[in-house]
């Protein structure tokens, strides 16, 4: 018997080891495919700048080249080079001229969302982001659609965007993980006076893929409505994280209502209790997110003291809203922090 049960391993890790060889092949082959297509299309665009360089009025004539190409492709059977293609084609050249700097680890599709972006930095910071997070297609466009960029990037210094730009969303400090607003409509809730905290506690696991996504790098999920007991009276923390790029826990409070001086006061109850009964040695402090529905920034600003970095409040969002939307909400808490700096400097003065 015991001869057999040893054949039986060999038989299953000779098994894997052919799996494992198909599989990193099928990979390879897949990333061989995808690279010969982008070079493919690079060239293309280039081809096509260059044979426009020869007419004098440039955009007419490669109107016109475009047209032409784009009919003989047709009547060739050759699918995919349609005039919108082509004219993607070029422009894909144009913003990405050294053939060298494209990335493998990018798609075609990859690109043809990348290219929509027309700021340089914002551009770098996603395409850093998409392969150190190996965003899909369709979590890049969500990103992008909810300018994820711009949420990071709202409190930041220049050296801050900077580094943004060139690193990605690579956390150094706690204010680095926390977004304003979260957007969560891969939650499928909508505005509803009527849902529980515990609800969205709820949709928050079921959809906890997305949400760590939406988090960022580094978070991996803990613990929900977590115990603490403080003398005689129990506090249950609705989920706890750990950041393994800032070592720290971080504590998430839920409230489905306007943030109030009391919730802040609650939360650094918890980050204290958790940093110096729960935080291992050689950690950094735990850090304090609460997700609100509203919040009036005032309040925020004289609860905690500037000395304090490690708790923050942040709205979220059911909805995904427009970009303009976005863009708006955006404007008036950026012009809330310039406020809010021009008065703390005239304090000083």
């Amino acid at each position: 018997m015991s001869k057999i049960e040893i054949t039986k391993n060999e038989s299953n890790l000779f098994y894997e080891k052919i799996i494992k060889i198909i599989q990193e092949t099928k990979n390879k082959i897949y990333l061989s495919a995808n690279s010969l297509m982008v070079h493919a299309y690079w060239n293309i665009g280039k081809t096509i700048v260059e044979e426009e360089q020869q007419g004098q009025e440039k955009a007419e004539y490669g109107k016109k080249i475009i047209e032409s190409l784009a009919q003989k492709l047709k009547s060739q059977g050759e699918k995919g080079f349609d005039r919108s293609n082509l004219w993607m084609m070029r422009q894909f050249y144009l913003t990405y001229p050294i053939l060298d700097a494209l990335r493998q680890e990018l798609s075609w599709t990859h690109y043809r969302l990348l290219l929509r972006v027309d700021n340089e930095k914002k551009r770098q910071f996603y395409e850093i982001e998409c392969i150190k997070s190996i965003w899909s297609t369709r979590e890049l466009e969500r990103q992008i659609s909810t300018l994820l960029y711009e949420r990071l990037a709202l409190s930041r210094d220049k050296e801050g965007l900077l580094a943004l730009s060139q690193n990605g969303a690579e956390p150094a400090k706690p204010s680095d993980i926390v977004k304003d607003p979260f957007v969560l409509e891969f939650l499928g809730l909508s505005e509803n006076k009527n849902l529980l905290e515990r609800d969205l506690e709820s949709a928050l696991l079921t959809h906890l893929q997305s949400f760590l996504l939406e988090l960022g790098r580094g978070f991996s999920f803990v613990a929900r409505q977590k115990r603490i007991t403080l003398g005689t009276d129990h506090f249950y923390l609705d989920l706890v994280f750990y950041n393994y790029l800032l070592k720290c826990f971080v504590i998430i409070d839920l409230k489905m209502e306007k943030l109030t001086h009391q919730d802040i006061g609650q939360m650094q109850m918890y980050v204290n209790y958790y940093e110096k009964e729960l935080t291992p040695t050689g950690d950094n402090p735990p850090v304090g997110i609460i997700l609100c529905s509203d919040k009036n920034d005032a309040v925020v600003k004289y609860t905690l003291n500037d000395e304090n970095k490690k708790i923050f409040a942040s709205k979220y969002r059911f909805q995904l809203p427009t970009e303009e939307e976005l863009k708006i909400e955006l404007i008036r808490e950026k012009e809330l922090i310039l406020l809010e700096n021009q008065f703390n400097k005239i304090e000083i003065e």
